[in-house]
């Protein structure tokens, strides 16, 4: 397994679905859709790489499916910092209360998703973490364990300090299964 490498999996930026800082939700779901209609994959992309206003080869953040979910209720950025709620130590009843005490999610659902269209992504990307960057000539061992030890669904893959594509754990996971198979 050590003769594979990340870039032989990842996805070229190129192929990926980006965005602007700058750009709308809706516009940012559009990219999604028009760059997993060219996808020539077993999964579609579940997430959209956020580059720079200034430099679009610059990559700034990531939007997955948990922030835009996220977006249509902004007292979700309020309350805990990502992580689920019952790592706490909090119940089932208890999380669920705060969905009625907080008013979450109060209004109709499409007016709720008439709002979120409107968000800029820059206020909902998340800025990615030191541990979910890996070198292109990284092994897929070495992936695979910044993968699991970081519990990411992607790693953006660098040549020298810049971005050119992403791996993702789907991909990740269909080398493994294939291997063991064989």
């Amino acid at each position: 397994m050590d003769t594979i490498t990340v870039k032989d999996l990842m996805i070229p930026l190129s192929e990926y679905a980006t965005t602007s800082e700058d750009a709308s939700l809706v516009d940012a779901i559009h990219s999604l859709e028009a760059a997993q209609n060219e996808l020539k994959k077993a999964y579609k992309h579940r997430g959209i790489l956020v580059y720079d206003n200034h430099n679009s080869k610059k990559i700034v953040g990531k939007i997955s499916q948990w922030d835009v979910l996220k977006a249509l209720e902004p007292k979700y950025r309020q309350i805990g910092d990502g992580q689920p709620m019952s790592r706490y130590g909090l119940s089932k009843s208890f999380i669920n209360s705060m969905f009625a005490n907080f008013s979450i999610l109060d209004e109709p659902f499409v007016d709720v998703c008439k709002k979120a269209a409107k968000i800029k992504v820059k206020d909902v990307m998340c800025t990615p973490t030191e541990g979910e960057y890996v070198d292109e000539n990284a092994t897929l061992t070495e992936a695979i364990h910044q993968l699991v030890m970081g519990h990411h669904m992607s790693l953006l893959v660098t040549r020298d300090s810049d971005i050119v594509g992403i791996v993702r754990l789907t991909d990740v996971f269909l080398e493994v299964c294939k291997t063991i198979k064989d």
